[in-house]
């Protein structure tokens, strides 16, 4: 489509905390949005694209917020990519930031209340 070879090595750099704790705080947004979908079983679908469509601007790492987007990322040289040397701090804050939300939601809402 944009007469770009299908893979090659992204050079644009992301790196920083600010960039970093944007991306556990994307992933800590996303799956507290797919834990709540899944309980009040609303349109995940829907409420996903719409929550990535607002990190997308919100964050000052444009929201991977998923390391599967993140390698993808890193083997795109657009200005959605990343530096291969820069994907890893990512994918830990986006590690973090689902175990954070994961902790985070057990608490808000206990398993003895989603039977």
């Amino acid at each position: 489509m944009f007469e770009l070879p299908m893979f090659f090595a992204s050079r644009h750099a992301r790196t920083g905390i600010a960039q970093v704790f944007s991306e556990f705080l994307a992933t800590f947004g996303l799956v507290t949005v797919i834990f709540g979908c899944a309980r009040s079983r609303l349109r995940m679908a829907i409420a996903v694209a719409a929550y990535i469509a607002g990190a997308y601007w919100f964050t000052a790492s444009t929201s991977f917020a998923n390391p599967a987007v993140t390698l993808a990322r890193a083997a795109t040289g657009t200005f959605a990519g990343i530096r291969a040397l820069d994907a890893p701090a990512f994918i830990m804050a986006q590690i973090a930031g689902a175990g954070a939300a994961t902790v985070f939601y057990r608490w808000l809402s206990p398993i003895s209340e989603l039977k």
